[in-house]
């Protein structure tokens, strides 16, 4: 049976949930060499409705980085239900002490002591123009019987589905 999503605002929805589920990600920005930066970031917002939020010092490399090349990408795992998701979009920095305040986590404090009131700290929001999601609701058995099957046969194996989602 497929998970084919019957409608846009279906693949959308499974998007958020993939996101809620995973909660750290990478986000990928270009350097100003042209190489991509990729580093690990915790989400800030589960409510996913087409903007994703960090919270970030004003002068780290990954803010001086959207600064001068928006454009970016947030990869999610979650292993336990064997999905990815990748989400393309363009990012921009500012402080929003109103946003901020909704979107605080006591946990921060490890990265901002001074939570809030941290000097520097500003905000990342990644607005989506598109997102690519895997999905294999299979168990980790059935994915490595999967695996061994294609090694014998030398097909691919059956990975799971995937969807585009433009927003």
């Amino acid at each position: 049976m497929s998970n084919e999503p019957s409608s846009a605002a279906e693949a959308r929805a499974r998007v958020t949930e993939l996101i809620r589920d995973a909660r750290i990600c990478l986000l990928t920005t270009t350097g100003v060499d042209g190489r991509l930066v990729s580093r690990p970031m915790g989400l800030q917002a589960a409510d996913f409705d087409g903007d994703l939020w960090f919270f970030a010092f004003a002068d780290s490399a990954k803010v001086r980085q959207i600064r001068v090349n928006p454009q970016v990408n947030v990869g999610f795992s979650d292993q336990r239900h064997h999905a990815w998701v990748s989400v393309a979009g363009t990012a921009q920095e500012g402080w929003d002490r109103a946003r901020a305040e909704q979107l605080w986590n006591p946990l921060l404090k490890t990265w901002f002591p001074d939570g809030l009131d941290t000097p520097g700290i500003t905000l990342i929001k990644v607005h989506a123009s598109s997102a690519e999601y895997w999905d294999s609701p299979n168990s980790t058995v059935v994915n490595l019987l999967g695996f061994a099957k294609a090694a014998v046969t030398g097909k691919p194996p059956q990975a799971g589905e995937n969807h585009e989602v433009s927003y």
